[in-house]
Formats: structure tokens, C-alpha cells, sequence
């Protein structure tokens, strides 16, 4: 079972592409849903709420993400914290994730993901997380064009924090 990571800017076609690997039989992980997820377990929404305050929960106390992101991207280091939080979490979910896939592994497992490059997310210290990377690439016009559109009612917009 070959495990690779796969990213891409906005508005590159990173998502076309994980598609069309599904299509060919290959297992998809979306490891930025993973991201969101484990903001609900226990664990992980205690440390949030320890590291960041109470004003990042919302009515019915869970992590409200716009509240997080807002104190998250306020200042400096940040980001940094939140991740020294989360994505332990998210690497036992991926390792999770992969375990079940062994007792009939297929033969391509991508990480899809948007901060690959920027962190250790997704390499598992037991050797089972990707071993290669895919980059997906477009021209500015072409990732501008297609922003455009999801702003005038295509995909939508998404991003890591949005609600």
C-alpha cells in the first residue's frame, strides 16, 4: 500500500485530482476534515479551551471554529500553538485510518491536505504515513478564475477554518 501526500494552493486543482484518484480505486483521506473532527474530541477540545480560553466555544460547548480562528490568527505563534494540539490528533486518526485499510490494502492511500509542505502532518513515526508527494500546480489566472467563480456561486469558498 503506497501512501502519498497530496497538496496544492487554492484554486489549483487539488481536488480534481484527489477525485480522479478515487476514481481509479485509490483511497482518499481527507485529512483536513480529519483537522475539523478531532476539534470535538475530548482530549483535543480541553487543550483548546485551556490553551485559548472559554470564547472559543460556542452555545453548546464546542469549539466554535470562527471564534478560534480569529483568536488563532490574532497574533504571532498562534497557529503554532494550535497545532502543537491538533495535529497529533489528526496523525493518530490518519494512522487510524491506515490501520483499517490493511487487512485489504489498496494500492494507492493519498493524504489529501493543505499544509503538507508546511508540517510534519501525515509522516507517522512508525513509517506509515506518506512516503512521496504530489504536487498540484495551475497558472495565477487560472487559480484566480476559478476563486472567482466560488465566490459567485460554484463550490464555495472553502477554507481550514471556516464555519
Amino acid at each position: 500500500m503506497k501512501v502519498v501526500g497530496l497538496c496544492g494552493g487554492i484554486g489549483a486543482g487539488k481536488s480534481t485530482v484527489a477525485q480522479l484518484l478515487a476514481e481509479r480505486g485509490a483511497v482518499v483521506i481527507d485529512v483536513d476534515a480529519l483537522g475539523r473532527s478531532v476539534l470535538a474530541h475530548d482530549e483535543v477540545r480541553h487543550a483548546v479551551v485551556a490553551e485559548f480560553g472559554d470564547g472559543v466555544l460556542d452555545a453548546d460547548g464546542g469549539i466554535d471554529r470562527a471564534a478560534l480562528a480569529r483568536e488563532v490568527f490574532s497574533c504571532e505563534g498562534r497557529l503554532t500553538d494550535l497545532e502543537a494540539i491538533s495535529h497529533p490528533a489528526i496523525d493518530r486518526e490518519i494512522a487510524r485510518h491506515l490501520e483499517a485499510l490493511a487487512s485489504d490494502p489498496p494500492d494507492l492511500v493519498v493524504l489529501d491536505m493543505a499544509v503538507l509542505v508546511e508540517s510534519d502532518l501525515g509522516k507517522l513515526s512508525d513509517g506509515r504515513g506518506y512516503t512521496e508527494v504530489v504536487v498540484v500546480e495551475a497558472h495565477a489566472e487560472v487559480r484566480l478564475e476559478r476563486r472567482s467563480e466560488e465566490r459567485r456561486g460554484g463550490k464555495g469558498c472553502r477554507s481550514r477554518w471556516s464555519p
